[in-house]
């Protein structure tokens, strides 16, 4: 919620994690907690309002031009050279795009792929579940990246930290006690992510707010109650 408050206010940008509609389609093959299904079904609903609130709310390009005009700018020097600008367009309608084609692709491949030998579906599933999985475990290295570029945490706040921390800890918890099917990537990629956002809980306490850190050329004490957020 205290990210659709910030997107609300235009303190905050957001990507859409697409992560999501991959382990949407593990589900058929690997056939895990239904709960888990659910949780993928809500999460897809929540970035896709995200990602129309961040749209919508997005400052105007800069009139410096260059990496300060480009949308859901991350901060300078992480990834900031993306192949076919990925993530960065000024029109709307390429995010929508990106969204439909995978789904479309992913829809296509499920049904291909389950049709072929019976050897074939369990690797393809399996392979969809790993990269959707891996892709929500490393979620949080770019915002590692930019506090230990500027030395700083200024703008992220505990609660979202401590939210992350204390969600991790629940997760891996229920994976390795639920006597319902949890798939290994389930356990792996879980236990990756709460050690990336372990990682950020130190940076936290070494780096504090920190001093003179830039977000784009722009400081951060200029932006108040602004919300680093790569999830």
């Amino acid at each position: 919620m205290s990210q659709f408050k910030a997107l609300l206010s235009g303190k905050s940008g957001a990507t859409a994690n697409t992560e999501g509609e991959n382990r949407i389609f593990y589900w058929p093959g690997a056939r895990f907690d239904a709960s888990l299904l659910i949780q993928s079904l809500i999460m897809v609903g929540m970035q896709v309002a995200l990602l129309k609130i961040a749209l919508d709310h997005r400052p105007a390009p800069s009139n410096k031009g260059g990496e300060a005009g480009l949308p859901f700018a991350p901060p300078e020097g992480v990834f900031t050279q993306r192949p076919y600008n990925f993530w960065q367009w000024r029109s709307p309608k390429p995010y929508w795009q990106f969204i439909v084609y995978l789904f479309m692709g992913l829809l296509a491949g499920e049904v291909v792929v389950s049709g072929m030998t019976p050897g074939y579906y369990p690797t393809y599933s399996e392979l969809v579940g790993i990269i959707g999985l891996s892709v929500e475990a490393i979620l949080p290295i770019p915002q590692i990246i930019a506090n230990a570029q500027s030395k700083s945490c200024k703008g992220f706040r505990v609660s979202v930290l401590a939210s992350w921390i204390g969600g991790d800890a629940m997760k891996i918890y229920w994976f390795f006690t639920a006597t319902t099917e949890i798939p290994l990537a389930f356990k792996a990629c879980g236990i990756f992510q709460a050690c990336c956002d372990c990682f950020l809980g130190i940076q936290y306490f070494f780096y504090g707010d920190g001093k003179g850190a830039t977000v784009k050329g722009h400081p951060l004490q200029e932006i108040p109650g602004q919300e680093l957020s790569w999830k």
